[in-house]
């Protein structure tokens, strides 16, 4: 019975004051509170627009119509009439970290809260009196605690109500008057209330955060998702692909194969033919040699004479004029026509694995951009400019990291890299990789935040070294009554908050280039999305207004 009357209490406990709810009111969102709770609760948010359910935080523009809750309310005297609440009293003896009833005599009870102005603590049962006795309205209830004593001023013996903005501490009334003359101050629960407010403005946009930050991780769940299916879809498309191209080149292989054979018999039976012809001629010639040889050895003149032109007559020669010219090797121009193809295939193969290889990694950089000031700082980078690439007009100061536009010549000795006519200058060392760094902005004249190859021309138009107006370059114009952007050429209006300050971030891997106005907090004004082929160098260029 114990158990299932603290069961029953805890149910029945409005969760503003964490006692059993008196007179319960029901809000349109189901919940029940304290009368006198809700309506205390609502009072601090008057002038916030809106009202809110302290447990679910369900919103109300306008300020609900509170109805006596008549089950809870018999419920909660059915508790009390039952007596089980002194048997949940049973159950809730002080232990040695808790704060005990100062009024209880014997076995102290677990004190629910402590008084200011009595400075005693009170179980359940003692404090009823604190709520039903108009005497005790104006006692300020607290959570129950051990160090009431740290509560009341050494010095004058009452409650520190009021709090010191200069000394950071808690005083009481007289104090005002006497030490803390002239201070800063304000009443403790005044202050409470407005830091409260403050507290639940910080816990909604901590969930506003955390509401967002959910989303973004069901579409990065998506994301991921998608690409598994993408890819499973790719690796069996491609797998089929493959085996039919395997199946083409080995049916193509066997053709090419067949192919060769069959006009390599053709050729050769083509050449035995000859090779037969030509040694039947051997051996009619041969027969011959023998007759003219022994003809030749006929002392008879008139016999030589009529046997000579039968003797004499040889048959048609086969012309072998083809044997001797033909090549010494057959079919090459098949075997080149085949490793043509071989060669165009390895081409083809690399190609498509590399374009995977590129676009996998592009989506793996992408998705791991920073978004706040300190992801970008992780990055930060120190711009140290180059004595032998700035105008001479330009004065280098702060290390190198300072550039001023003079109109004097500066000492700067003769060097190739140095730019001749324009007033710019580059970053000493080469920027790859992710790197941010931030650009203070004091000139009156317009200033270009640029980044640019190092193999930009230092001397001629303003097509050919000005940053901005080439291809090898890329520029963020910050004048006094406009932003813009320049590449190639091109120029690209730019809106967005002015700001003394510009942050550039850089990946040189991903081919992103952002600039971002920092004021308080970064706000993007331009994005590239682009392919460098060469490190890049920070640049800088002042325009002039004469």
């Amino acid at each position: 019975p114990a158990e299932r009357a603290q069961l029953d209490s805890e149910k029945l406990s409005c969760s503003i004051c964490l006692d059993l709810l008196k007179d319960p009111v029901a809000v349109p969102c189901g919940h029940s509170y304290c009368s006198s709770c809700i309506q205390e609760h609502w009072d601090e948010q008057d002038n916030r627009g809106f009202y809110s359910c302290p447990q679910c935080r369900k919103r109300f523009r306008q300020r609900p119509d509170l109805k006596k809750n008549i089950l809870i309310a018999e419920l909660v005297e059915d508790l009390k009439k039952t007596g089980l609440q002194a048997a949940a009293a049973d159950l809730c003896s002080a232990g040695p970290e808790d704060v005990s009833c100062d009024v209880c005599s014997g076995r102290k009870l677990k004190a629910v809260k402590s008084c200011l102005v009595c400075l005693v603590s009170y179980c359940e049962e003692h404090l009823q009196p604190h709520y039903r006795s108009p005497a005790f309205k104006k006692h300020q209830l607290v959570e129950p605690s051990k160090k009431l004593q740290e509560k009341i001023c050494s010095l004058h013996n009452e409650v520190m109500k009021i709090f010191c903005f200069t000394d950071q501490q808690s005083i009481c009334y007289l104090c005002t008057m006497d030490q803390h003359r002239g201070h800063e101050t304000v009443p403790a629960a005044a202050e409470r209330r407005q830091k409260q407010k403050e507290l639940e403005e910080s816990r909604l946009n901590i969930h506003e955060r955390i509401q967002d930050r959910a989303k973004a991780v069901k579409l990065l769940q998506q994301r991921m998702d998608a690409i598994n299916v993408s890819a499973d879809e790719a690796v069996k498309n491609s797998e089929e692909s493959f085996a039919q191209m395997i199946c083409l080149i080995q049916r193509r292989s066997d053709e090419v194969t067949q192919l060769l054979r069959s006009q390599q018999q053709t050729a050769v039976s083509e050449l035995k033919e000859l090779q037969k012809k030509l040694q039947q001629e051997i051996s009619e010639l041969k027969r011959k040699d023998v007759q003219l040889e022994q003809l030749a050895h006929t002392e008879d003149h008139t016999q030589f004479l009529i046997s000579y032109p039968s003797v004499s007559a040889l048959s048609e020669p086969t012309h072998s004029s083809s044997i001797q010219t033909a090549p010494l090797r057959y079919f090459e121009d098949v075997a080149a026509a085949v490793s043509e193809s071989r060669d165009k295939l390895e081409d083809i193969l690399r190609d498509t694995r590399t374009n995977i290889s590129l676009r996998a990694t592009e989506e793996e950089l992408l998705l791991l951009q920073p978004e706040t000031r300190a992801d970008f700082l992780q990055y930060a980078k120190q711009i140290t400019l180059d004595t032998n690439s700035a105008n001479r007009e330009l004065l280098l100061s702060n290390r190198n990291r300072k550039v001023t536009l003079t109109w004097q010549k500066q000492p700067y000795p003769d060097h190739p890299d140095r730019f001749t006519f324009w007033f710019q200058v580059l970053s000493r060392d080469s920027l790859t990789g992710r790197c941010y760094w931030e650009v203070d902005l004091r000139a009156r004249e317009g200033v270009y935040v640029a980044l640019s190859y190092k193999n930009i021309s230092r001397a001629g138009n303003y097509s050919e070294c000005g940053f901005g107006f080439n291809d090898k370059s890329w520029a963020l114009c910050c004048c006094s009554d406009k932003l813009t952007f320049w590449h190639n050429s091109i120029e690209t209006p730019v809106s967005g908050p002015r700001s003394s300050r510009v942050g550039v971030y850089l990946d040189h891997t991903a081919g992103i280039l952002s600039f971002y106005s920092i004021s308080g907090t970064m706000t993007l004004l331009h994005r590239v999305q682009t392919t460098f082929t060469q490190p890049l160098h920070a640049g800088f260029a002042i325009a002039s207004n004469s």
